[in-house]
């Protein structure tokens, strides 16, 4: 009953963040990169006539780009590049402006992952900034008296209960130390000025405020104040100034992100989580201040030609995205029309069984052991890919490699997962790139605020429940531990080991399909990168294979069915940004047209 009504809740929040349309041409007179040449399939392909949203031009560029998801965020990380900045100095200022012009999606108050492409040493990394569980948090956090989940996803996720320890700030102050190129202190400016003069609200975001998508937001303060001035929603285009952030600003440039772990900062924020009206919080000045991100090793699979890279656990969205295109090889797919019925159908079927395993076996592995090679390892995957017909297999089951052992006999986790994220990709002029996802989890995170941001939701990213039948489940709640995500910022390198894409996606548990999906599109039908992002969306976590409602897609509801599929045609809200760098030189950006973002650059 718990898990229906998590997912009665997780399809109307999907359906409501179906975007306005926004119109973009900004594009320069020129061709488009081409990796290699256009098969037949993705020549007859138009993307112009597949989907219902106004279309946006790819942005060609010879230097350096951004690919963002508010024009302030993008263009701010374009200033930093003009004056020399590094891929890193750029994501710094861009996710300064996002805290202030996209604060339901991120900000300084949430986690993410990074990857790095750092082109002197020819290197990739990754950056583990993802929010942990605070110190005195048990398995039976969400748990009531007599031990049983609560009656609803909102009971869990509104309040300070859900806050986990936010790590991106530490994140790129761990990657500035290594890869800056210009001061700390000079990378808020621009944020700093935009909070204190004030903002346009945006239509995604005076909408999601209509539609009070997070019902605490209006009942706790200084959330329901600022965002509900006067007890009405901020209104498109309005003037919205955000004083208290830019004085956080002023700090962290001045003081280092120790501005926010510890003093003033951190004193507001723990104030707010444990004196929250709704569901007051664990989380302690001790948790803020002992936090450290991580530089992890990166998670890369060879499809086809390529190798393709993304994060490891905690995420499970790269080891996820990469089990899918590694099923995939199995099939003909560059040979089968574009978002045909039969590639359609093989890409369910993928994601069913890469799902499966994601559900049973990742997590942090800091605290539990997950088998990365097995999950990857060819033989593996083609023995699962045998399991793939030419009907709809139904609910797959997790696989068992034979190099598990009877430790990782783990039951299956119990954790919904919501749309609102975002993705950022920067190349810079040296040829360094940048591909990052970061959250608050849900619509305006838990709905606390504190020092002008609001704080994350993400501990609800855990499973709700611990154990199943008698087995745990590892991604349950422990103390320090990371939640399990869904976030993939990936990057693919050609056969001379250069980086070709970076690309990434906010969208919940579908993240993984979004990403997944704009990789075959990449490097099976050739698409360029615009292109591939305005493919109309099939998404299948196990369950319902969903269409994209209003787009060609539509059309395949019939002969998926008639394959045994149970389909729902519905709004699929991705938001993906991605730079292809062309071998000949030159750089071609996309952003989604369902979402507001654009690629700029010079």
């Amino acid at each position: 009953m718990i898990m229906r009504l998590f997912m009665l809740f997780a399809l109307v929040f999907l359906n409501a963040c179906a975007e306005p349309q926004v119109n973009q041409s900004n594009s320069p007179s020129g061709s488009t990169p081409q990796l290699k040449q256009a098969n037949d399939n993705s020549k007859a392909f138009d993307p112009e006539a597949a989907t219902g949203y106004t279309k946006k031009q790819g942005v060609q560029s010879q230097r350096y780009m951004v690919a963002a998801a508010t024009p302030a965020a993008a263009r701010a990380g374009e200033e930093i590049l003009a004056k020399g900045g590094s891929a890193i100095d750029a994501a710094i200022a861009v996710q300064s402006m996002l805290t202030l012009t996209e604060p339901q999606s991120s900000g300084l108050g949430g986690g993410g992952f990074m990857l790095y492409w750092h082109a002197e040493s020819q290197r990739l990394y990754t950056i583990d900034a993802r929010e942990t569980a605070p110190a005195a948090a048990t398995p039976a956090l969400f748990l009531d008296a007599q031990g049983k989940p609560p009656a609803s996803f909102m009971e869990a996720v509104t309040g300070g209960r859900s806050v986990g320890t936010p790590g991106i700030l530490r994140g790129l102050e761990l990657a500035h130390e290594k890869w800056g190129k210009l001061p700390w202190s000079t990378l808020f400016q621009s944020t700093i000025l935009a909070a204190e003069q004030g903002f346009e609200v945006s239509p995604r975001l005076a909408k999601l405020l209509a539609m009070e998508l997070s019902p605490g937001l209006t009942k706790m303060s200084p959330g329901n104040d600022y965002f509900y001035p006067n007890g009405q929603a901020l209104t498109v285009g309005a003037v919205r100034n955000n004083p208290e952030l830019a004085q956080s600003l002023k700090l962290i440039a001045e003081q280092g992100a120790d501005a926010f772990y510890r003093g003033p900062i951190a004193e507001k924020i723990i104030a707010a989580v444990q004196n929250s009206p709704l569901n007051p919080g664990l989380l302690s000045a001790q948790d803020l201040a002992s936090y450290q991100a991580q530089v992890r090793e990166p998670v890369c699979a060879e499809y086809r030609i390529y190798e393709v890279c993304g994060m490891g656990p905690p995420s499970s969205g790269g080891i996820t995205v990469l089990q899918i295109l590694g099923l995939l090889e199995n099939f003909p797919v560059a040979e089968l029309p574009v978002n045909g019925e039969l590639a359609s159908h093989y890409f369910t079927q993928a994601s069913r069984l890469a799902f499966a395993d994601r559900n049973r076996y990742i997590a942090d592995s800091d605290f539990v052991e997950v088998p990365v090679e097995q999950l990857l390892n060819k033989r593996y995957l083609a023995s699962r890919a045998q399991l793939i017909s030419q009907q709809d297999m139904g609910k797959a089951q997790a696989g068992t490699p034979s190099e598990l052992n009877a430790q990782l006999s783990y039951a299956d986790d119990k954790s919904p997962e919501f749309p609102n994220t975002t993705h950022v990709s920067i190349v810079d002029a040296k040829g360094n790139v940048f591909s990052m996802t970061s959250s608050i989890e849900m619509g305006f995170g838990s709905g606390v605020m504190a020092a002008g941001f609001l704080l994350n939701n993400q501990l609800t990213d855990f499973s709700i429940v611990p154990e199943q039948n008698g087995k745990l489940v590892a991604n349950r709640v422990q103390a320090g531990k990371r939640p399990r995500s869904s976030m993939a910022p990936m990057m693919v390198f050609d056969q001379q080991g250069a980086p070709l894409h970076a690309v990434g996606s906010p969208g919940g548990a579908r993240i993984i399909n979004y990403v997944a999906q704009t990789l075959v599109g990449l490097l099976d039908w050739n698409l360029d990168m615009q292109s591939a992002i305005n493919l109309p969306h099939i998404t299948n976590l196990n369950g319902v294979t969903n269409l994209e409602q209003g787009t060609a897609m539509e059309a395949l509801a019939a002969p998926l069915e008639a394959r045994g599929h149970s389909v729902k045609v519905q709004d699929l809200n991705s938001g993906l940004h991605g730079i292809t760098l062309s071998p000949e030189g030159g750089l071609y950006g996309g952003a989604d047209p369902r979402r507001e973002g654009i690629a700029t650059g010079l």
